[in-house]
């Protein structure tokens, strides 16, 4: 019964309304890789992946999903076939003008702790002013279409206030409280008589509750700026605190700035919060500069401060309509790391064909005497779309490491759009 009760909650309220609109992407993959049991023992996998997502409704009443089938179909694993459902749920659009309401399996965009949750979402839009509440449970795991045992020790809840009323400016206020239950175990344990018992280890259900504000400053042909600040209720202390902007000085030139200062973020009443740990600054400026309106050549230089350390970065770079290329080098505490990445893909025959090339090759090493280590990874491809609403994908990939020594991957999908009108 569990696992129909989110398809009942959300689809018998839409049936009622005569729907006259579908619409909506059904794709298909397969992604074949080499997976070693033991030393010397592999099997090859080809890991299929049947994708839907659709809407149903009209107006202003929807039924939104996102659903996926996996399968192996060389070498079947224990857990196949495995159906995931990622959302499902009916969307209620201006109530009255003002107001939206949500109900079932439905994404959550939150800065600190986002994902999906089983529950409902009700917000009020009026005079440039939003205002959005939402309550549920956490989703089960491998998102199984069921809700979660236990629902008061994995539930969330929160809200978020904000203002658009001023030009050019967005402010922002949010409260989140997630709540985790960690399974129980049995573990081996001595009584007072040094005589080995079998313990049950059952822990409070551990949380995130944090309130946050967000600033925003967007000027075309000026520049931009957004700051954020979060605060962890639980440990009363600040979790996080980032400004970032983009100043255009002259034309085509952006001169980027980022700050950020971070305290690992901790589950409520978990075992890692006796460790000692240090918190992190982050510091980049770079520029950018656009040249004959077609590339854009980029440089930044970073530090980051640890508790008693430091590591730098340099990333340089030049992007355009053809792809792009990356170089960058990271030193410092945080280990030595060298890498350069290049990727393009060109739209050919009026789009039936977009070829695709990628190449990275990185070196890097822990410290400074350390024996480097050496990744090299490539990708090539082509999309071929010979409708509007037909594509395919084709991949070949490749890595090689000292752990994925020549692993040689094959990946390819099927799109197909619809949208039909009753």
């Amino acid at each position: 019964m569990k696992k129909i009760l989110l398809f009942f909650l959300a689809s018998g309220m839409l049936l009622t309304t005569l729907p006259q609109n579908l619409n909506g992407r059904f794709s298909s993959s397969v992604n074949t890789f080499e997976r070693f049991d033991t030393l010397g023992s592999s099997k090859t996998q080809a890991r299929t992946y049947q994708m839907l997502s659709f809407n149903f409704g009209k107006e202003n009443i929807w039924l939104r999903s996102n659903l996926n089938l996996e399968y192996d179909v060389a070498n079947k694993l224990k857990s196949d076939p495995r159906f995931r459902v990622y959302n499902l749920y009916a969307d209620f659009q201006k109530i009255f003008d003002v107001a939206s309401l949500k109900l079932g399996r439905q994404p959550l965009y939150n800065s600190v702790a986002g994902g999906v949750f089983d529950g409902a979402t009700v917000g009020f839009n009026y005079s440039g002013c939003k205002l959005q509440a939402y309550y549920g449970g956490n989703v089960p795991a491998y998102q199984t279409l069921e809700l979660i045992d236990n629902w008061s020790d994995n539930y969330l809840l929160g809200g978020e206030f904000t203002v658009y009323a001023l030009m050019d400016w967005r402010f922002s206020a949010k409260y989140i409280n997630k709540n985790f239950s960690t399974p129980a175990y049995t573990e081996k344990r001595l009584d007072p008589n040094f005589n080995e018992i079998d313990v049950l280890i059952e822990n409070n259900s551990s949380q995130y509750q944090f309130v946050s504000g967000e600033v925003s400053y967007h000027k075309q042909k000026f520049g931009s700026a957004n700051v954020r600040y979060d605060y962890d209720l639980n440990f009363q202390t600040s979790s996080r605190f980032e400004i970032s902007g983009r100043y255009e000085a002259v034309k085509n030139l952006g001169i980027n700035a980022y700050y950020n200062y971070r305290e690992p973020k901790i589950r409520y009443n978990s075992i890692f919060s006796v460790f000692d740990y240090g918190n992190t600054w982050e510091i980049e400026g770079g520029i950018d500069y656009l040249v004959d309106n077609k590339y854009t050549l980029i440089g930044k230089f970073a530090n980051v401060t640890y508790k008693d350390e430091r590591s730098q970065r340099v990333t340089l770079g030049i992007s355009s309509q053809y792809g792009s290329i990356t170089a960058r080098k990271n030193f410092g505490y945080a280990g030595e790391m060298d890498a350069i990445s290049f990727y393009t893909a060109l739209t050919q025959l009026d789009g039936l064909l977009t070829p695709s090339l990628g190449f990275s090759y990185t070196r890097y090493k822990l410290s400074e005497n350390d024996p480097s280590n050496e990744l090299i990874s490539v990708l090539a491809g082509t999309n071929i779309r010979p409708f509007r609403t037909l594509s395919f994908d084709i991949q070949g990939q490749y890595l090689n490491n000292k752990i994925y020594n020549n692993d040689w991957r094959l990946f390819f999908k099927l799109n197909f759009w619809f949208n039909t009108i009753f």
